[in-house]
């Protein structure tokens, strides 16, 4: 991957603009650039708006302006990202002469491990998720997320002056990096992690349609078995995938997420009302019936590698594993998990705005930092990333040139942003007290095997918090 048109005097007259804008911020620290002056998101800069070589200023006019040493960026764990990112890396350094010093965490561990960083001063480019989980009005006594803590601190360095945000739509511009009117980051790609792969090739040899409603889908797991093969495979050993591969089946009984969590804050919606008891029924089904035993030592990123090998027939999982399916010897589809018995509520896919670029407010090379940023924000540059990691694009000029792009393109209307994305416990809330994550809970991953008894608790645990907060 090397960055087309990224020239050398191109990248001075950029890097000239990105002084500028630091001499200005560096003048009056407290007003941010008017939103009404930054480019409109919808309209990328084209290709042919570059200077043309012969009309470019000669070398002893370009800026006095030279990047040099090193800068320390942070990522979290996701082969095919991390991959992009080494080779980007290394087309940076040889257009700027700037060394990457980059870190690769655990998802998990991203949050705390950020925050440590920035607090300690020695970070300069930030892998940060969409801004989630705001505090609401309703939410009495709720702590704020942690995004919003490095804001306040200061941490995070307000971007909305620098012409690469305008590369990005404004939806994600919006809707995942701003607070308070600020620009705090520029998101790369909406992921949805409530769809399944399907193995089209095994269906049609054991004789079934790909399913579309609940029933169908118990069915068709009794008939793969069946005929000795097996249902479903998860990173069972990480934990989380367990109840990510779920949160298909939760949106196709809770299809206005935003609302449940209002509902859940309010009482008008309980854990263990009817609807809820059958949804952990249907959990326990999941979790204990069609994972397959063998997920329990599979992490994450082996579980793609044990779906290729074709005698498994779905793994339910987010858009960013599509990259591996490119080595299926099979035929594939991703479609949205049919966890309710109404085939017209499983045409939804969930997602969230996974990872975007922050720059930190105490960047020991700021200059740096934001070209690092600037050439990775470059359409060429960031349609490579696309393809490189399946992420549905926030930039409007980018594609997904891909099997799974063919098949989620119908489906994009329907995006809708996740519960987790929304979710906020009360303080005091139990551990028990977020039953979208319940999967997880049940055997042969945990100790419960009564879906009644695991509801119950639930919203024991959420009532406690919901009593405490007032």
């Amino acid at each position: 991957m090397r960055s087309k048109g990224w020239k050398l005097i191109g990248l001075l007259l950029v890097l000239s603009l990105i002084a500028a804008a630091c001499a200005t911020d560096s003048a009056d620290d407290t007003e941010a650039p008017a939103e009404t002056e930054a480019p409109a998101a919808t309209e990328a800069p084209a290709d042919d708006d570059a200077p043309a070589d012969d009309d470019a200023p000669a070398d002893t006019e370009a800026p006095a302006m030279d990047l040099e040493g090193t800068i320390t960026v942070l990522v979290h764990q996701n082969p095919p990202m991390v991959e992009y990112m080494e080779s980007f890396n290394a087309d940076f350094t040889e257009a700027t002469g700037v060394e990457v010093d980059m870190s690769v965490v655990g998802a998990g561990d991203l949050s705390t491990v950020t925050q440590t960083r920035l607090t300690a001063g020695d970070i300069d480019v930030i892998d940060v998720f969409g801004f989630a989980n705001p505090v609401q009005d309703y939410m009495t006594g709720a702590n704020p997320p942690n995004w919003q803590t490095l804001i306040d601190a200061g941490l995070l360095m307000e971007l909305s002056g620098e012409a690469f945000v305008g590369n990005y739509d404004e939806a994600s511009v919006a809707d995942a990096c701003t607070y308070n009117g600020g620009v705090y980051c520029v998101n790369l790609g909406r992921v949805s992690y409530s769809g399944m792969f399907v193995n089209d090739t095994l269906l049609a040899e054991v004789g079934i349609e790909t399913p579309t409603t609940w029933e169908e889908l118990v069915s068709s797991c009794d008939t793969v078995k069946g005929a000795g093969y097996k249902c479903m495979v998860v990173g069972g050993a990480d934990g989380w995938p367990i109840f990510v591969g779920a949160y298909g089946l939760f949106g196709s009984f809770y299809p206005d997420q935003a609302g449940f969590v209002e509902a859940l804050w309010t009482g008008e919606a309980t854990w263990d009302d009817a609807q809820g008891i059958e949804y952990f029924n249907r959990l326990q089904t999941y979790a204990s019936d069609m994972l397959d035993p063998e997920v329990t030592g599979l992490g994450h990123d082996a579980a793609p590698a044990r779906y290729l090998a074709g005698d498994i027939a779905f793994m339910p999982t987010g858009v960013w594993q599509a990259p591996a399916m490119a080595d299926a010897t099979f035929d594939w589809t991703y479609i949205p998990f049919p966890g309710s018995s109404n085939a017209e509520d499983n045409q939804f896919l969930f997602g969230k705005y996974d990872q975007g670029w922050a720059v930190a407010e105490g960047s020991t090379n700021p200059d740096a930092a934001l070209a690092y940023v600037s050439m990775f924000s470059e359409p060429d540059v960031y349609q490579g990333f696309v393809d490189a990691t399946g992420f549905l694009p926030t930039q409007p000029t980018a594609t997904l040139n891909s099997p799974l792009g063919e098949d989620v393109a119908d489906l994009m209307s329907t995006f809708r942003v996740g519960f987790e994305q929304y979710w906020v416990a009360p303080t005091g809330a139990g551990q028990y007290s977020n039953g979208s994550v319940a999967a997880s809970l049940f055997a042969p991953f945990n100790e419960f095997d009564d879906a009644a008894e695991l509801a119950a608790l639930t919203q024991a645990d959420l009532q406690a918090g919901l009593d405490a907060s007032g």
